[in-house]
């Protein structure tokens, strides 16, 4: 048992803690510490209060509901009280709760209502005669805020209440919430003009239900679930919970459709289990879900305690969010090259497992939520997703807290680290020697619009990489046929095929053979461009980014990748090796670099089957000739290129009336 002393010294520190959380949750809608922590110190010093009663003050945060109105809006005082509800964390408390219930009402099984416990706004809306006429936050549970302009914005908020036999005053409570969907897409508009995105979908609601001006609200993606009932007159409502629920139903107001009446605590923990599973599948947030006694005779009964109902309780799922401390940042190389930073934690419990790692995202991340090594930092886990760093708890940073330095060179192969300016991705330039991109690597360099190596597909590419036996594209031109024959799955004659796939993809094009290294941000059209305008690999291997920058479509980002790309020693040593196994390809005449355009600005699209030409072979020759081409048919379609058994697109031509050729047709547009 703690002193007296100790107990008030501590108190005093809790409750302040507590006040400042509230007002930053409630009024500013901006938390500093997740749910979780806020729980913690909230049972703290419930328990210390219970074991020194006499230290209990009136302005204790444990004695308050929620936080105070703010001063921006009017005050409503609640005819009845918008009361908290205790909470369960474990199977024991549920068991506990429902064993309570029973011997005050000396009931050998009570019945439920279950319900999922949305993480939003509660919200009070006063119907008079049917018609809204106020809508109100709980505030502290005594005074809330009438933020009636702004509910009468939320579109799943009736105005008017159908049908009849409505009270003459009914005040309807529920949730304001916003879907997942809605905050997804609401954030993303949001970044795209620059503006501060919001962390959460409880807050943004909170937020957005709080607006001065209603709106803003109203382009807000709000919905509205009813769940209790303050004051009615005259109260004619059922004697159940869930029949009154019907009625508002039939009276226009939307309850949620998981709710579900339940017997006993067994039936509360298979319900908490059923929507625990199906948690991550449903369209909003939750955090728990809460069990109500459905006989309201029982819930008379039952009554209240301190500032809380006996007869209801919310059962808590695992935090998806908690605190702990930032050790180290590692940085992971991915398949593609970029660099993830990955968070080194003190372990920590949260989404129902211990988490040690958790990801960054990227150096802009970090950057903009100003994450440093030493940091207090929140974690999330929500369900199979990987844990993620929210933000950083500022009033727990340590003096000399580091900043988080992007590395130099590649921690897997030693290249340097490339990240152009005002890009958020860093990537490791060393792409035909890193191991980390090796199969994903070559994968690409034998794919069908690089180098076409028949038979060289992902299983056999993961063999031959595991096995050690290939580590750069050169080494593919290395193969015999005994070692492919020695492979799982692989036998005499697959082996052959295979081989003689590689020796014909020794012959290619300069465009594939540029587009198959795989630099960063060179796809097929940049790679023809580059091929055009060099002629030679010679030229591109010594061009520095200015040179690069004078290429036609070639921006300051994609020059620095290619740069940075033939710079490393590594990735033209790889280059030699392909030269010196054979692989060449046809000298582009001097003039193909300032080869007449005369499909210039025109864009086509290709259907069916051409005889005299594969369909990449007739994209080529349409490039090559300043044209492009396109996947869809539009009204700025330039002509749609037709073979045989045509699919869609040509119907969508006619309607559009676009030009259609045939291959002839074709053929005499690019000429011999």
């Amino acid at each position: 048992m703690s002193s007296r002393r100790d107990a008030e010294k501590r108190l005093r520190e809790l409750r302040a803690e507590l006040q400042q959380h509230n007002y930053r949750y409630y009024v500013l809608d901006e938390p500093s510490v997740p749910d979780s922590e806020y729980d913690r110190l909230m049972r703290e010093l419930k328990a210390l209060e219970t074991e020194h009663p006499e230290l209990v003050t009136a302005d204790s945060p444990s004695q308050r509901v929620g936080g105070a109105a703010a001063p921006e809006f009017g005050e409503v005082r609640h005819a009845v009280p918008m009361l908290s509800l205790d909470n369960a964390f474990s199977d024991e408390d549920v068991q506990d709760f429902d064993r309570r219930a029973r011997e005050k009402l000396e009931a050998d099984a009570i019945e439920y209502v279950a319900e999922p416990k949305l993480d939003g706004l509660a919200i009070s809306l006063r119907y008079e005669d049917g018609v809204l006429a106020r809508g109100a936050t709980r505030g502290d549970g005594t005074t809330g805020e009438d933020v009636t302009a702004n509910v009468r914005t939320v579109r799943a908020i009736p105005l008017k209440l159908l049908s009849t036999g409505w009270p003459k005053v009914l005040e309807v409570r529920g949730e304001v919430y916003m879907p997942k969907k809605g905050f997804e897409a609401l954030n993303k508009a949001l970044a795209a003009r620059g503006e501060k995105t919001y962390v959460n979908p409880r807050n943004t609601a909170a937020g957005s239900l709080r607006q001065l001006d209603p709106r803003i609200t109203a382009e807000r993606p709000l919905e509205f679930y009813a769940y209790a009932w303050g004051e009615v007159q005259p109260d004619k409502l059922p004697r159940r919970h869930s029949e009154v629920l019907e009625k508002f139903r039939s009276w226009g107001l939307r309850v949620n459709p998981e709710i579900k009446t339940v017997e006993g605590a067994e039936g509360c923990l298979a319900y908490y289990r059923a929507i625990g599973k199906k948690r991550d599948r449903l369209p909003y947030e939750i955090d728990g879900v809460v069990y109500k006694v459905d006989r309201l005779d029982h819930r008379e009964e039952l009554g209240f305690v301190a500032k809380a109902p006996r007869w209801a309780v919310a059962h808590k799922f695992p935090a998806q969010e908690e605190m702990t401390v930032l050790k180290a940042v590692d940085f992971q190389v991915g398949r593609t090259g970029a660099l993830t930073p990955t968070a080194r934690l003190e372990p920590v419990f949260v989404g129902g497992v211990t988490v040690s790692n958790a990801t960054l995202h990227n150096m802009d991340e970090i950057e903009r939520k100003d994450i440093r090594l030493g940091d207090t930092v929140v974690v999330r886990r929500a369900g199979d997703v990987i844990p993620e760093v929210v933000s950083v708890v500022m009033e727990r940073r340590p003096k000399g807290a580091r900043r988080v330095a992007l590395p130099k060179i590649c921690p897997v192969c030693g290249s340097d680290v490339v990240r152009p300016e005002g890009e958020a991705v860093a990537r490791c330039s060393g792409g035909l020697y890193c191991a980390a991109q090796r199969k994903e690597l070559i994968r690409h360099f034998a794919s069908r619009r690089a180098l076409d190596i028949e038979g060289l597909g992902d299983k056999l590419i993961e063999q031959l990489v595991d096995e050690g036996i290939v580590n750069t594209p050169a080494d593919i031109f290395k193969l015999t046929a005994k070692q492919l024959a020695e492979l799982e799955r692989m036998g005499e004659k697959s082996a052959q095929n295979l081989m003689d796939a590689i020796a014909k993809a020794k012959h290619t094009t300069l465009p594939r053979f540029l587009h198959a290294l795989g630099i960063p941000e060179v796809g097929e059209s940049t790679a023809l461009t580059l091929a055009k305008h060099f002629g030679a690999l010679e030229p591109l291997l010594e061009a520095d980014e200015e040179t690069l920058l004078a290429v036609p479509d070639v921006g300051p980002v994609v020059a620095a990748e290619i740069a940075a790309f033939f710079h490393q020693k590594h990735n033209r040593d790889v280059i030699k090796a392909l030269r010196k196994a054979g692989v060449d390809w046809p000298a582009m005449p001097k003039r193909a670099a300032v080869a007449e355009q005369t499909l210039a600005g025109k864009t086509f699209v290709l259907t069916g089957t051409l005889a005299s030409m594969t369909r990449d072979e007739a994209k080529e020759r349409i490039q090559s000739l300043g044209g492009k081409v396109s996947g869809s048919v539009s009204a700025k379609t330039h002509y749609l290129v037709v073979g045989s058994e045509p699919g869609s697109k040509l119907r969508e031509a006619e309607r559009l009336k676009v030009p259609v050729v045939d291959e002839d047709g074709f053929r005499r547009l690019i000429g011999p």
